[in-house]
Parts: C-alpha cells; sequence; structure tokens
C-alpha cells in the first residue's frame, strides 16, 4: 500500500460541463417512474448480462432509516426477476447497527429484509482482489463471499455523504464489498493513525474508486448497475435516523452498464435542477470533493464520462439532463 500523498488541485471539487468531456459514449437508460413498476421496467434494459449465481448489491441501512431504496420495490423485483439471487453485504468499519454479524443480521430484520437470502460477505472472512492500475493499492481486501457469485446486480440509493460527497454506483461496491475491519480500514485510515477518519478528500475518494474497480474488474461483463434518486438527503443512509432532511427533489433511476457513466449521469441530473432546489447537495458534493470519484474513474478506464441519454417513458427518446429533470416537483416528504 502506497503512503504518498496525492498532487493537490485535481479537481473534486470542481464539476466539469459535459462540453469540456472527451471520448466514447455509453447508454444510459432513464425513467422518472419511481415505484416497483418502474424499477422492473428499467432492470430489463441491463439485465441480460446478469448470469449464473446473481448477487444484488444492496445498501441495506441501518435500523428504520427512512430513506432506503423501498422494500417492497427491492422485493417485487426479487421475486419476480431474479429468483434465486441473494443480497449481499458487508458489515460497517463504523461502529453501529451493523459493525458486527449478530447485530447486522438483526438489522436487516428491524428493516424487512427478509424476503429473500441475505449474505453478509465478511462473516466468515476475507478474499484479496487485485486492484490494476492503481497507486493506492495492489490488492483490496474483501468479504470472501462475493467470490461465490457469478454476476453482481448493483442496486444503488444515490445520495449525498458525509465523506464521499454523494454515494453513487461506485461507493455502493467501492466500500460496500471491502470487508468492515481490513478492507474498509485500507480506505479510510492512514496505517498506524490513530484517527479512524483522517484519510479525505481526493485521496479517500481516489482509494475508493480503486476498490471499486478490483470489484468491476472481476466480474467483468456480468455487472449492471441501477441508481435510484429519490429521497436524497446529503446525509448517507448509515446515518439511519439521524440523517439530514431531504430538500433535494425526486428525479428518477438510472440503469447502466457502465459504472462511470451512471454516476456522472446522476451527478449531471442534480446539477441540472434549479438551483435552490440543487443547492445543498451540490454544497455537500463539492465541499467534499467528491467530484473526485468521477474524473478518477475516467483515469483508470472505468467507463465513460460521456453517455446517451435514453427515456425509457418515451420510447427510449435521446433527451438531455435538462430535459429529464424539467418536470420535477419541489421535495415535500420522505414517504
Amino acid at each position: 500500500m502506497s503512503n504518498s500523498k496525492p498532487v493537490p488541485g485535481v479537481g473534486g471539487a470542481h464539476y466539469v460541463p459535459y462540453a469540456e468531456r472527451t471520448g466514447e459514449a455509453s447508454t444510459v437508460y432513464f425513467t422518472r417512474d419511481l415505484s416497483a413498476e418502474g424499477l422492473r421496467r428499467i432492470f430489463h434494459r441491463v439485465n441480460e448480462n446478469l448470469t449464473g449465481k446473481v448477487g444484488i448489491k444492496l445498501h441495506t441501512g441501518e435500523q428504520h432509516g427512512p430513506n432506503i431504496i423501498p422494500r417492497p420495490w427491492v422485493k417485487s423485483l426479487v421475486e419476480n426477476d431474479l429468483q434465486g439471487a441473494s443480497i449481499v453485504e458487508t458489515n460497517t468499519y463504523y461502529e453501529g447497527d451493523r459493525d458486527t454479524t449478530e447485530k447486522h443480521l438483526e438489522t436487516l430484520k428491524v428493516n424487512g429484509w427478509t424476503f429473500c437470502p441475505v449474505d453478509i460477505m465478511d462473516a466468515e472472512g476475507t478474499a484479496m482482489l487485485p486492484v490494476k492500475g492503481g497507486k493506492w493499492f495492489t490488492e483490496m481486501s474483501m468479504g470472501k463471499n462475493l467470490l461465490n457469485y457469478d454476476s453482481l446486480f448493483v442496486l444503488t440509493h444515490f445520495k449525498g455523504h458525509t465523506m464521499g460527497g454523494f454515494g453513487g454506483s461506485a461507493k455502493n461496491i467501492g466500500i460496500g464489498c471491502a470487508d468492515g475491519k481490513i478492507g474498509k480500514a485500507m480506505i479510510h485510515t492512514t496505517p498506524g493513525s490513530s484517527d479512524q477518519w483522517d484519510i479525505s478528500k481526493e485521496e479517500f475518494m481516489e482509494r475508493m474508486m480503486e476498490s471499486a474497480k478490483a470489484v468491476v474488474d472481476h466480474f467483468g461483463e456480468h455487472i449492471s448497475f441501477i441508481n435510484v434518486l429519490r429521497n436524497m438527503s446529503v446525509s448517507c443512509d448509515c446515518e439511519g435516523v439521524a440523517a439530514e432532511p431531504v430538500v433535494t427533489p425526486n428525479i428518477g433511476i438510472l440503469a447502466s452498464r457502465d459504472i462511470l457513466a451512471i454516476d456522472q449521469a446522476s451527478v449531471d441530473l442534480v446539477y441540472a435542477l434549479s438551483e435552490s432546489d440543487h443547492k445543498a447537495l451540490v454544497e455537500r458534493m463539492e465541499s467534499r470533493h467528491g467530484l473526485r470519484q468521477l474524473t478518477y474513474m475516467k483515469e483508470m478506464h472505468m467507463g465513460n464520462d460521456r453517455y446517451h441519454l435514453l427515456d425509457v417513458d418515451h420510447e427510449d427518446r435521446e433527451i438531455t439532463p435538462a430535459e429529464a429533470v424539467r418536470d420535477v416537483v419541489p421535495f415535500q416528504n420522505a414517504e
């Protein structure tokens, strides 16, 4: 593991407009239909590569967390489209409802994740996955049960994050597949430091993205991504009932097979909102230098930051982020 510090000024607080991006473009699907039916419909645009034993990487949340993806949506998807799949999680690095397997299992029951198997992947040990081309790591410690799956479906609640600025698909697997004690410590803490959370801003984003790259490389073509842009507090679901109130409008659901494209499109949709609607979430992203997640993924050749945004609600017509958010209404409640 490298202990060198990153070169400052790599732009984690700077939003790169679409016109300034270069390279190939991927496909990202969009629906405004925030419902179980909307989730199922858009899932079918990206599910062909999910073969064999499928893991569903989902942030199942702290007890009674108000903003997680609704359990009935996931239940409908599993029962109709992903029979035999398991939700996959790892224990947390921070103290809370999920930092031990015993507490994690109880929290899963409290939050209603009981309709299909839930595999706490680091409950019985860890495994190292190679990190190709990283500057911080050559390998990352993951929950060993990740190796039991042929395909991974990354189902993400897109929102803000206290340290990451935002949490999208890359954070979901970069932090969420790393095991609770070794892998997460590699990302969050300088070896030998007494501060559990001493790594932040650009370095934290880069470490997290290298961990995500290990997962993406492991599954190859057999990985797909959905981001649900609903109940987007500036707080992560790891804060549970202590999360900051939601003030950002709900937008919709995105799906892609390109991890960078889907996280970039999610950020673009937030920026396309009016300044009053996106102020809180944009401030959270930029103040934490979270946009470094996107530029570093591009540098690591994890995907494309240009994309064709296809409107599933209107026969896959290509639209812009501004068109996608044109009819959003101010957020009213978290129901």
